[in-house]
Order: C-alpha cells, then sequence, then structure tokens
C-alpha cells in the first residue's frame, strides 16, 4: 500500500473527533440548540463525516444523509466536506443526531489505493452501460450505512431502533438498495432524486440505461418493506419524470412501500434540490409529515 495511503488510514481509523465542536446559537427560544462535529470514523472503510445534533449527551435518534457520486477522480478530491449543511441542520433542530459521511474515495480521502472489488476505497463503480451494475453500486454504500449504524449504536450515541436514513441521487439510490435489505434499526428511508447511470456524457436526460435501472429498481422493491418517501423534481436531468415514474411503478408493483412526490421546478437544475437552502421550506412540509407518521 503506498506510503501516504496507509498513513492517513491509519489517521482515520484512530481519530474520532477531528475538529472541536461549536454550538450556533439560538434565534429562538423555542429553538432547539445544535453543534457541528467533524469525525472520522473508524469503519472497515474509514471516512471522514459531518455530525450536527443537539446540545446534550443523547443518545439521539439518527439520520444518515449520503451524497451522490462523481465518476471524475479530480473531482471527487476536490468534494465538499459538507454538502448538506443546511438541510443536515433541518434535521437536527427536530432532536436528530445527523452523520453526513464523505463516502470514501473523495475529498481529503481521495488518495491513490487501487480498486479492491466491490468494496474498494471507492466502491461506487457501475461499469460498462451496456451491462451496468446498478445492484452492487447501491448494495456496498448501503454497506457503510450499516456500519454507520453499528458504531454508534455501540458507541452508545444513539437510539439503535430510530434510524432514518436519506439519500440524494447515487445516495438516493443507495438508499432504495437498503430498504431492500429491511434492517431492523431502520425505520423509514427518504429519497431525493435518487438513481445511478444519469447525464451520460454530460448530456441532459441521457442516462446510461434506463431499463436496467427500473429492472434494478423492480428487484430492489421484491423485498423492500421499509417506508420510503421518494422526491423528485420536474427539471432533474438526470433522472426525470418519466423515468423517476417508472421506476416508482416499477418499485411498488413489486412489492415496496414508496410515496412518490414530484415536486415543480427549482431553479436551473432540480437535480440538487435538497442542497439549497432555499429548498427547505418546499421540502419541510413534505417530510415532516412522512416522519410524524413513522412515530
Amino acid at each position: 500500500m503506498h506510503a501516504l495511503a496507509a498513513a492517513i488510514l491509519r489517521l482515520l481509523t484512530a481519530t474520532v473527533a477531528l475538529v472541536a465542536a461549536f454550538a450556533l446559537p439560538a434565534h429562538a427560544a423555542d429553538e432547539v440548540r445544535i453543534q457541528e462535529e467533524i469525525w472520522a470514523l473508524p469503519l472497515p472503510l474509514p471516512m471522514f463525516a459531518y455530525l450536527v445534533r443537539p446540545v446534550g449527551d443523547g443518545p439521539f435518534p439518527l439520520v444518515i444523509m449520503n451524497h451522490g457520486v462523481s465518476l471524475n477522480p479530480t473531482e471527487r478530491s476536490f468534494f465538499p466536506l459538507v454538502e448538506f449543511r443546511d438541510a443536515a441542520q433541518w434535521f437536527a433542530k427536530r432532536g436528530y443526531l445527523v452523520v453526513a459521511p464523505v463516502g470514501s474515495g473523495y475529498g481529503a480521502a481521495a488518495i491513490d489505493i487501487p480498486e479492491r472489488a466491490l468494496y474498494g476505497p471507492f466502491f461506487s463503480k457501475i461499469g460498462k452501460c451496456i451491462n451496468p451494475n446498478f445492484h452492487a453500486a447501491g448494495l456496498a454504500v448501503a454497506q457503510a450505512d450499516l456500519w454507520i449504524i453499528d458504531y454508534l449504536a455501540a458507541e452508545k450515541r444513539i437510539i439503535p431502533k430510530d434510524v432514518i436514513v436519506i439519500g440524494q441521487s447515487a445516495g438516493g439510490w443507495a438508499s432504495i438498495a437498503l430498504s431492500s435489505l429491511n434492517p431492523p434499526p431502520v425505520k423509514a428511508i427518504i429519497a431525493f432524486a435518487a438513481g445511478r447511470g444519469g447525464r451520460v456524457g454530460g448530456k441532459p436526460n441521457n442516462n446510461c440505461a434506463p431499463d436496467k435501472l427500473v429492472e434494478a429498481t423492480a428487484d430492489f422493491g421484491r423485498t423492500s418493506r421499509v417506508p420510503m418517501l421518494w422526491i423528485y423534481i420536474e427539471n432533474d436531468t438526470f433522472f426525470g419524470p418519466d423515468l423517476s415514474k417508472r421506476m416508482r411503478d416499477a418499485f411498488t408493483a413489486a412489492g415496496g412501500k414508496a410515496e412518490y412526490h414530484l415536486m415543480p421546478p427549482f431553479g436551473n437544475e432540480g437535480h440538487f434540490f435538497i442542497g439549497s437552502p432555499d429548498a427547505i421550506p418546499i421540502w419541510s412540509p413534505i417530510v415532516a409529515k412522512f416522519l410524524d407518521a413513522q412515530k
């Protein structure tokens, strides 16, 4: 193994609280005070994570937020440490401990280590469009979510059977994959603009293999029984309305439980809806109602 890579992995494994937490001031008397932290999670594949939670000792219910992917190694190296800060804080103010992991092979962890099968350092490749491996790419990230749940439960920081998993784009696809495993701690899953293989060659609405994506969605739906909320946006050029509706129909016809919402156009590109603070007033009532129904 490259010496630099080994050193970084040792640092990640040994270090838990990488940056000291700081509390955010409350803007109203009834607002939950929250604090933000940067962690290095000592998982089988160590990774950094942004963590935000209510001030206090806990344990808290858990939210995991999974980001999308880039197939470009250079873009992965510049991936932001915190992608969903405003959305994560919204959940923290509702009482959740929120973990937004930076996938292995991204940002500071984008180190030059050769791929090692499914769970290599960057484990989100789908292969060639003629026969894409949508299943394994989703299940690999789902496995990382299970590691995070197990780790935080062992640390007694979370309520083990009160976990919500959220994902955007490829992270949303991973959440659909996770639902097929029906992990007991996970009581609900929310997917924003979920899918894989979008915008091949940078072209809008040019999916790698849409029929195979729909087939894979149906495969996950055959065993998925976790309540799910799917949110898509009309002007998403990665996974447009026609494709997302086909995915929804295939998933539910196979037995999966998915509440589907198609939101009006947002900005110039709806795919990144959840990353905008301006979108919170739009999606938060739907999400709050969904979460309240799971109590």
